[in-house]
């Protein structure tokens, strides 16, 4: 019944386009028919004629208005009527418009050039949409009937040859029984023997057939499982009690191994804090010996004196450095280390481990090169003293196994990682060295201890102190041909969009002119400064098209001393690779391995230094200002050394004893800053400090804690109770002015004023 309504609505769209079509071809053959006599009545200007013939115009049913213009636009003759009104005219207006318009250009055959005016004619839509209409109901009508009449008869012709037979199967199967529906086969109806009908009822009983067939074979297994599970109830209880008896005997192992492991922990625990407390009793005295070695080192004495005085010195640091590294690995191992997230510059970093380095380089004779990425990020976030460490550590390694060659390392940064990548062309280890390098107090081979002396902690510590950093150690070597440490560190950029480069305002005479290198081709430095200059966009030239700029020359150059001496007002900056290199006053001197900033200061500088460009100069001790001092020291050997160092820096110093001493001293003067040792008799450092900030007159008065302890989080501790700063023992000059410096009155200038 659907499909005929389809085929109806489509019948009478196709109608409506055709009655369009037809009324258009109509009107159109009307006009054409009376153009020729229009034509011959507009010629001849004929105004009855013209009337009748319009009058016979609107004798069609449609046209409501026609009328004869002439070429000026005015009407000749015109005939007209009103619109037939009906309730249906607003469906047939929808559907073909409500008027229609048509016009036809006059002429005669003889004279098409003159213009005679147009034909206008107006219809009326209504009378072809009423005949649509009709016709459109007729059809709708007529095929729904039709399809009423088909689908009675298809609904009988369905039942008696579908419907009643498939009846008579659900009838059949509704008398299954319940219990044994196998067991019953369907009825084929009468006449369908033949057809679907037939066939589909064949393949229940078939189906049928296999499912009883199934149901016995299934009968027969639940038998056989019976029977089986029989059996697997008594084999579980056997296995049950088995598994429950070593169960018992699972868990009587992991209580007793639980209690190894906390008795591992609380050994582990122990043996870190005995060696917390042997720190603190060892460094202590040791702390006052290499105090006094110092003291006794910046005295006059005799050559002779002074070199049993250093040799004491530096046995001293050895032994404090080899108690540094046992008590770093004893930290990471109870969890004690603290790692800290500040702002450091790594390049710096690393230009500062290369210049402690190499004058240890030099006496060996090899070289030591800094290849540094120009485009690593100026400023990371990070542990600056653990990265240091782990340097200094490769470095200090690389060039004890080298004894020719060089030691180079590089560092860059690439996926967010810092890659730092120390490479020697030492003795290099074997395959059996690499499996045990990093285990503690282990070595490559066992001669090594022998030829070169160490604790085999030093790369123990790397490897520890890289993983708590969330870092990569990677170790590549072979026998005689050098090794290769590689360290990657996760270390995020501090203020990436602000700190990736730091701005070096360079002449405009040295961007346009370039720099002249002259070095041998093995010269091992020459990666490092064509990369540096490169990144500056200064042009570099060879010693055979040299340019009228600064000439950097190395010292072991064959041309050397002949292009220094050739080169006139140019500025010659003589590369200083050997510590030994002594350039004339007019002239600079660039200490190697590279550092950045002081071969921005050669290229920039207006004119030569006296002596060779380094590092920013330091101020000097004359620039302290002095101040009076509180000494809180209970160790009268760390007294005398404090003290001398303070009292030869200009400052005014009183010792207290314990915490105690220190707060009747507070009483009785001012003081500006206050040295507190921590660990003290009678009233220690941090109760000393919270008294000290409860007076509210003491609120704002620097004090620095001072302690040989370096196991317990100190520093933490300190600023938790109320210190400003925090030092280590021994005593350092240095220390002291930095600290001094930081946290001191400063000196009033003129530009203050």
């Amino acid at each position: 019944m659907a499909l005929g309504l389809v085929l109806n609505l489509t019948q009478v769209t196709l109608d409506f386009f055709n009655a369009r079509e037809a009324m258009d071809e109509e009107i159109r053959a009307l006009i054409d028919i009376t153009r020729s006599p229009a034509s011959q009545i507009a010629y001849n200007i004929d105004v009855r004629l013209a009337e009748e013939l319009l009058d016979g115009l609107l004798k069609h049913p449609a046209i409501i208005d026609a009328r004869i213009i002439d070429p000026d636009g005015f009407t000749l003759a015109a005939a007209s009527r009103s619109s037939p009104d009906s309730r249906y005219r607003w469906l047939s207006d929808a559907l073909f418009r409500s008027s229609r318009f048509y016009n036809d250009e006059l002429s005669v055959p003889q004279l098409r050039e003159i213009p005679l005016g147009k034909l206008a004619v107006t219809i009326d839509t209504y009378y072809y949409g009423l005949g649509f209409l009709q016709r459109a109901g007729y059809t709708v009508v007529s095929g729904f009937i039709k399809s009423m009449v088909l689908s009675i008869m298809l609904l009988f012709i369905f039942y008696f040859m579908l419907t009643k037979p498939m009846l008579k199967v659900v009838e059949a199967l509704s008398r299954v029984e319940a219990k044994s529906p196998e067991k019953v086969r369907l009825p084929i109806p009468r006449n369908h023997r033949r057809d679907e009908i037939g066939l589909m009822v064949e393949i229940i009983n078939k189906h049928l057939e296999t499912i009883d067939s199934s149901l016995d074979q299934l009968r027969a297994a639940e038998a056989a499982m019976k029977n089986y599970s029989s059996q697997l109830e008594s084999e579980v209880v056997d296995r049950t009690r088995e598994i429950s008896e070593k169960n018992e005997a699972l868990q009587r192992g992991n209580r007793a191994l639980i209690k190894a492991k906390e008795d591992a922990v609380r050994r582990a625990r122990a043996r870190a804090s005995f060696l917390a407390n042997m720190s603190h009793e060892i460094r202590t005295p040791l702390n006052g010996v290499l105090g006094m070695l110092s003291l006794a080192l910046d005295g006059d004495l005799e050559k002779e004196q002074r070199e049993r005085l250093e040799i004491s010195y530096q046995a001293g640091q050895s032994l404090l450095g080899l108690l540094n590294d046992i008590l770093d690995i004893s930290k990471v191992e109870a969890g004690k280390l603290n790692l800290e997230v500040i702002p450091f510059n790594l390049r710096r970093l690393i230009e500062e481990c290369a210049t402690l380095h190499a004058q240890q380089a030099r006496n060996k004779g090899i070289e030591l090169v800094t290849e540094i990425d120009p485009k690593l990020p100026e400023s990371y976030l990070g542990d600056p003293t653990r990265t240091r460490q782990i340097l200094n550590n490769l470095l200090s390694n690389a060039i004890k196994f080298t004894n020719t060659g060089e030691v180079k390392i590089r560092a860059k940064h690439a996926n967010g990682t810092v890659r730092m990548e120390v490479i020697d062309t030492g003795i290099g280890m074997s395959s059996e060295g690499l499996n045990r390098i990093f285990s503690p107090f282990a070595q490559a081979n066992p001669d090594t201890t022998r030829l070169y002396g160490g604790t085999g902690l030093g790369l123990t510590l790397c490897r520890q102190l890289v993983e708590r950093m969330h870092g990569k150690i990677v170790l590549d070597s072979e026998p005689d041909r050098g090794t290769h440490f590689t360290v990657i560190l996760p270390l995020p950029v501090h203020q990436p969009e602000a700190a990736i480069q730091e701005a070096f305002d360079l002449p405009q005479d040295l961007l346009r002119d370039g720099v002249t290198l002259v070095v041998p081709e093995d010269f091992p430095h020459t990666t490092a400064l064509e990369s540096q200059l490169r990144a500056w966009n200064i042009p570099i030239h060879g010693r055979e098209h040299a340019g009228d700029g600064p000439m950097l020359i190395a010292h072991g150059d064959r041309d050397a001393q002949t292009l220094a001496s050739q080169a006139g007002a140019r500025r010659v900056i003589w590369l200083n690779n050997t510590g030994s290199v002594t350039a004339p006053r007019t002239q600079f001197t660039l200490s190697l391995p590279l550092k950045r900033e002081a071969l921005y200061r050669c290229l920039s500088l207006p004119a030569p230094p006296r002596g060779e460009i380094s590092a920013p100069a330091q101020a000097s001790d004359q620039d302290v200002v002095p101040l009076n001092l509180l000494l809180v020291e209970d160790n009268q050997v760390n007294q005398l050394l404090a003290s001398t160092i303070l009292k030869k820096l200009g400052h005014r110093v009183e010792i207290a004893e314990n915490g105690e001493l220190g707060l009747k001293a507070l009483e009785k003067q001012n003081f500006d800053l206050i040295l507190m040792d921590c660990q003290m008799p009678v009233m220690d450092g941090y109760t000393a400090t919270r008294k000290i900030r409860q007076n509210p007159e003491w609120q704002e008065l620097p004090i620095i804690a001072v302690t040989a302890n370096v196991m317990q989080g100190d520093k933490d501790d300190c600023i938790l109770a109320g210190m400003n700063d925090y030092i280590t023992k021994p005593y350092n000059r240095d220390d002291l002015i930095s600290v001094i410096r930081r946290w001191g009155p400063h000196p009033v200038t003129p530009a203050d004023s």
